[in-house]
């Protein structure tokens, strides 16, 4: 360890752990959180965990758990207690919800929620969950212990003869299982990634090319029944599940602003979802998360909002919330000296003092504030300053009072570039499930489009932008200006489905210039559209050929930074950052006026299909199973 007090202060000069860590996200849910005190908000985690066990021992069924807290108290992080002491527990299945696009399709992103939980690996290495659950489900449908290893191993050359007849024997032993497709589905797992990951996207409520769906079996999602059939579906899969493991599901960052068509916000809707839920299964702990203003103002108001209630807050007492607490004195010192002590580990080094560079007593009296663990992150990030340089600068300028000095601090970054820097590695982690999600997508492209509004790019003075709304509307936003002159109407679509019905949809109303009033559609997407869509391909051609539309091909490394300001911009409260902070900001970087996606969209029409998209593969994060400790038996599953 280094104790050279020079070194030490150096480390200080040049890293600041506690600068953009103000908010936990959804990443830190599932793997490495911020350093966690266990006796803040015990009361919190200790009854979760009870409700937890009572359901496991069959005291209870369904369980539904509210905590509410002002801005920064720790919800979020108690969420991250409880997932990581689940971690290592097998019988539990754990979801997380904290984010949400389109509140008019929030059944289908719950699914999808679902489906990506199960993606996840279980108590196997390299084995997802799914896998598990085909397992269980052979093993109880022919009375056999095999692992899953065994099945995928069985499964490396799969058949449809050997799925079809092991889903009429699961079925003949479930027969509370109403949906075969969804058997199949989930058998499907097992096979090698180049089936399997057809059957995740399927089992995610996502449409399939009539090339894959026809193989494994599977009947594509009706368009104008996907949020039933995604409720549905996602009903099936957790009483499946929950046989096998205890559903834990959260639902986090409800305090938005967002409404849905009919005007119900963020937390109204998932309140009600859960109720809806909890009506549904048989049993599961329901977790929900928000400020006491939204419970008080926005729940306990809603049309049968005594029946919610008795749902979503039936745990540990009936009709209450679980409170969270702000910090006091002693507690303000144990969470800066468990964060300090995590940081100069991570250095390899041992401080003067384990509060160092602080001051004890400035952080007690702090204390005596009562504020939230937010607030004094943000108060040893913006006191985050090596002793010594302190002293010298006030000496200098007690020295020196017009004499302007140069700080011995180091420069002073924007707000916004360490909450920008934590976004974009969230984005970069989920980069292939956040390609296949056209809403956040779009969203982000129409944040960049607002921020070159009386701007001028590629020729295009953007004069204003309007966003579509609808679930049956496909084309998302219309960018108005002015090309040399002359009135410009771009239509934007982002279409990211595999080949199929979706695209036809969409790409018909894309080329709906009068329904729309546009002079040009843009077409985004990264993927192929078969030759074998024909009439999507005819609508294609209508617009690319006939009408002056534009294809532009959406890359990964372009999308990344709009997504990632984009996220900033929906956390600016919690970051404690202003709109005003977000736009000098994408202006100072350049993130939209030079961003080669957005360039594109309003250069010049090409006519032509670009000639780097990718083939209609679908990139979905699924592990890649590991055969290493496979038996390789020969198991009889005819």
């Amino acid at each position: 360890m280094n104790t050279n007090s020079s070194a030490i202060d150096n480390i200080i000069r040049e890293h600041n752990p506690f600068e953009g860590n103000t908010v936990v996200r959804s990443s830190q849910i599932w793997g490495k959180s911020f350093p966690d005190v266990p006796s803040i908000n015990a009361h919190a985690s200790n009854a979760i965990l009870e409700a937890v066990s009572k359901v496991r021992q069959g005291k209870l069924e369904t369980v539904g758990i509210t905590i509410t807290g002002e801005k920064g108290l720790g919800k979020t992080q108690v969420i991250s207690r409880i997932r990581h002491q689940l971690q290592s527990d097998e019988k539990t299945l754990f979801i997380y919800l904290g984010k949400y696009g389109s509140l008019n399709k929030i059944k289908c992103e719950f699914l999808q929620a679902v489906a990506s939980s199960l993606r996840a690996y279980g108590k196997y290495q390299g084995v997802m969950q799914w896998q598990e659950i085909a397992a269980y489900l052979i093993n109880k449908a022919k009375n056999l212990k095999c692992s899953p290893n065994q099945y995928i191993a069985k499964f490396q050359k799969p058949s449809s003869k050997l799925v079809e007849s092991l889903v009429n024997q699961i079925l003949q032993t479930k027969p509370e299982i109403n949906n075969p497709y969804l058997v199949r589905a989930i058998l499907w797992t097992l096979a090698p990634q180049s089936l399997s990951i057809y059957a995740n996207h399927w089992l995610a409520g996502h449409e399939l090319a009539e090339k894959q769906a026809n193989a494994l079996g599977l009947p594509n999602p009706k368009q104008e029944d996907k949020e039933a059939e995604a409720f549905t579906t996602a009903c099936q899969i957790l009483d499946l599940v929950s046989d096998y493991k205890l559903p834990v599901i959260c639902f986090d960052e409800l305090d938005r602003t967002d409404v849905d068509d009919n005007g119900f916000t963020t937390a109204q809707i998932i309140a009600s979802l859960s109720k809806d839920f909890y009506n549904n299964l048989k049993r599961g702990i329901f977790l929900l998360s928000m400020y006491e203003e939204t419970w008080r103002d926005q729940v306990k108001v809603l049309p049968q909002a005594e029946a919610i209630i008795e749902r979503i807050a039936n745990y540990p007492t009936p009709k209450e919330t679980i409170k969270l607490s702000y910090l006091n004195s002693e507690s303000v010192v144990t969470v800066v000296s468990y964060w300090l002590k995590e940081f100069y580990d991570s250095h390899q080094a041992t401080p003067p003092s384990h509060l160092y560079p602080f001051d004890e007593n400035k952080l007690r009296e702090f204390g005596k504030q009562k504020p939230s663990v937010r607030d004094i992150l943000n108060w040893c990030s913006h006191h985050w300053v090596v002793p010594r340089d302190e002293k010298e600068e006030k000496i200098t300028v007690e020295q020196n009072p017009n004499t302007s000095s140069v700080s011995v601090k180091p420069p002073h970054k924007s707000p916004v570039e360490a909450a920008f820097r934590r976004e974009l590695k969230e984005v970069e982690e989920s980069i292939d499930d956040a390609m296949e999600d056209n809403d956040a997508i779009a969203s982000a492209l129409l944040m960049g489009f607002e921020n070159l509004i009386e701007k001028t790019v590629n020729g295009v003075e953007v004069e204003s932008i309007d966003k579509f709304t609808g679930n049956n509307c496909y084309v998302q936003f219309k960018i108005n200006g002015k090309d040399n002159g002359k009135d410009v109407k771009i239509g934007v679509a982002v279409i990211q489905q595999p080949n199929g019905i979706g695209v036809q949809a969409r790409l018909n109303q894309l080329t709906d210039y009068e329904r729309f009033n546009l002079t040009r559609g843009c077409l985004v997407r990264s993927k192929k559209i078969s030759p074998n869509a024909r009439s999507a391909r005819q609508y294609l051609n209508q617009l690319l050929h006939k009408k002056g539309g534009e294809w532009v091909a959406l890359k990964p490394e372009h999308i990344k930074p709009l997504l990632a300001i984009f996220q900033v911009d929906k956390e600016r409260e919690s970051y404690e950052l202003t709109s005003e902070d977000i736009q000098s900001y994408i202006d100072e970087k350049g993130l939209a006026i030079n961003n080669p996606l957005i360039q594109e969209i309003l250069s010049d029409p090409s006519g032509q299909e670009p000639d780097i998209i990718t083939d209609d593969n679908i990139s979905i994060s699924v592990p890649k199973t590991v055969l290493a400790s496979a038996q390789l038996l020969e198991l009889d599953l005819s």
